[in-house]
């Protein structure tokens, strides 16, 4: 095939994949965006939401360590992602029938929606890494997560305006916005089955053969250990939000059209970040760590609605760059045919850290802010430290398209 119809058929794909992934996010993060508000209004504290946050981040990504094995060696990656995602966002709407008297229930629901992520995410970031040999690795993955975190900034909206139309901020609208969530969770598995059948084997869109492994290779595990300190000190956005119904500085109606501000920068920052990856490698990626250690002094100390806004953008640019560039790094470190397992080792690295760091932080949280901030500051500036290393030991990875 000509490198031209190559390019063509390439950036079509990553379209369809961004597809599934809007409706996927739309889905998904428009009830994460409530999770930490309905959890408090069904009787869980500040530990029990962040430890069921840390947790489900925890068993989504250490799964992935075998889901990116499988991945590998079959060759299956339309399999695992139809199962992953039924999985991911079925469950959502079940969530409506949860009451104050079975709340344990939601916690169970939260946690296999983390377990169907868990399944598909190698494959689906697989299938990205796929298109990078026409389109450039950071452009891809940027405009993938870009696509992503468009429904992302939808589904909180969307949250919003049915809270606003179902009695605000009790039970019944919640419970309205996870049953009505549910249409896009079965539209979004069928656009999957439909893309199945349209690129049955999409790994043969990579024809450059290049042998990679990460076995032997000290910048992939030295990487690993700057995405430890991030996700340790990374605050999720579960306990922002149980902190905003919690203090009540805003009405909780307006948290998850905070959280679709947030994904909206995401979108903007994950396009950015993605292109400066090309150009400047891991640069990207340190600058991103920056934002990373202002979240939680702007957001938890500053008083009033602007050190909360604030710290809500910070919050979004940091995991927009965070979630494109990231990903990014392992397509540029690891060959096609040893990189869905890479994946899954990066994303159980990452999850064990989420789930460690999540726990301290929830701790905290309850202890005292002033010692949460510290913590998370300290481990993003460690984050920082790292990466400088990476960069100077000649791991300054980035892709030329």
């Amino acid at each position: 095939m000509k490198t031209e119809n190559r390019k063509k058929q390439a950036l079509l794909f990553l379209l369809l994949i961004g597809i599934i992934a809007m409706l996927s996010d739309f889905t998904h993060e428009g009830a994460r965006s409530i999770y930490g508000p309905y959890l408090a209004l069904l009787g869980a504290s500040a530990l029990v939401v962040s430890f069921v946050s840390g947790l489900g981040e925890f068993i989504g990504q250490a799964l992935r360590i075998v889901t990116g094995i499988i991945a590998d060696r079959t060759k299956k990656y339309w399999t695992m992602m139809i199962l992953g995602y039924s999985i991911n966002l079925l469950v959502i709407p079940l969530l409506m029938f949860v009451t104050q008297e079975v709340w344990f229930i939601a916690i169970i629901l939260i946690l296999l929606e983390r377990v169907g992520k868990g399944i598909r995410a190698p494959a689906k970031s697989a299938l990205t890494s796929f298109t990078t040999q026409d389109i450039g690795v950071g452009k891809a993955f940027a405009l993938q997560e870009a696509m992503d975190q468009l429904g992302a900034f939808l589904g909180p909206l969307f949250v919003f305006t049915v809270l606003g139309l179902n009695a605000g901020s009790d039970l019944n609208g919640y419970q309205m916005a996870f049953g009505l969530l549910g249409i896009f969770a079965i539209l979004t598995i069928v656009i999957i089955i439909v893309a199945r059948f349209k690129y049955p084997n999409p790994d043969q869109m990579e024809v450059k053969k290049v042998s990679k492994g990460f076995k032997s290779n000290p910048y992939f595990y030295l990487y690993l250990v700057a995405v430890m300190f991030i996700a340790i000190g990374f605050i999720d956005y579960p306990i922002l939000a149980f902190h905003l119904n919690k203090t009540a500085q805003i009405q909780p109606i307006y948290i998850p059209l905070l959280y679709s501000l947030a994904m909206g920068i995401d979108a903007i920052a994950a396009v950015f970040f993605g292109y400066y990856f090309d150009k400047k490698g891991i640069i990207s990626l340190m600058i991103s760590v920056i934002f990373g250690s202002l979240i939680a002094p702007v957001f938890f100390l500053v008083d009033g609605v602007l050190g909360i806004v604030i710290g809500i953008v910070l919050w979004g640019i940091a995991m927009g760059a965070q979630e494109s560039v990231l990903k990014a790094v392992i397509a540029s470190l690891v060959s096609k045919d040893k990189r869905a397992t890479a994946y899954g080792i990066f994303y159980t690295v990452f999850g064990l850290a989420w789930f460690l760091g999540s726990l301290m932080i929830g701790y905290l949280y309850d202890v005292n802010l002033l010692l949460l901030v510290i913590f998370s500051s300290t481990f993003e500036v460690l984050a920082f430290i790292t990466l400088m290393i990476y960069q100077q030991k000649g791991g300054n990875t980035h892709a030329t398209s």
